[in-house]
């Protein structure tokens, strides 16, 4: 029988691409990747590729995007990070705390998705 095998890809549906590529680029320290389609910001994110793009669905019908979805990214210093995402504004979801994945807080990002980050 056919199987999937795993996840091996990522993509947010941002409304402003510009806006969040700064966000992930400058605030989080994604590198940008050199290959991608033009409605889309492909990040050199390890171990899964991770991007945004231009939607194909009506954003402005949700109340919030990806209600539902649990999106966590690995991170190299939590509280670092967390408070550097602080002073800037952005949204802390949840404060660092000590879990089974690491040290770990959730933030919100500019289209209102909560991301969650760990150290490991």
């Amino acid at each position: 029988m056919a199987r999937v095998v795993g996840p091996d890809f990522v993509g947010l549906q941002v409304w402003d691409l510009a806006a969040s590529r700064r966000f992930y680029e400058e605030r989080l320290g994604l590198e940008v990747s050199p290959q991608g389609p033009p409605n889309a910001v492909v990040f050199m994110s390890q171990p899964i590729p991770f991007a945004v793009r231009e939607p194909d669905v009506d954003l402005d019908s949700v109340e919030r995007p990806g209600v539902g979805v649990a999106l966590w990214m690995q991170c190299e210093d939590a509280d670092g990070l967390c408070g550097g995402l602080e002073n800037d504004g952005v949204e802390i979801a949840q404060p660092p705390f000590d879990g089974p994945f690491g040290r770990t807080f959730a933030f919100v990002d500019p289209d209102g998705y909560t991301i969650t980050a760990h150290e490991q």
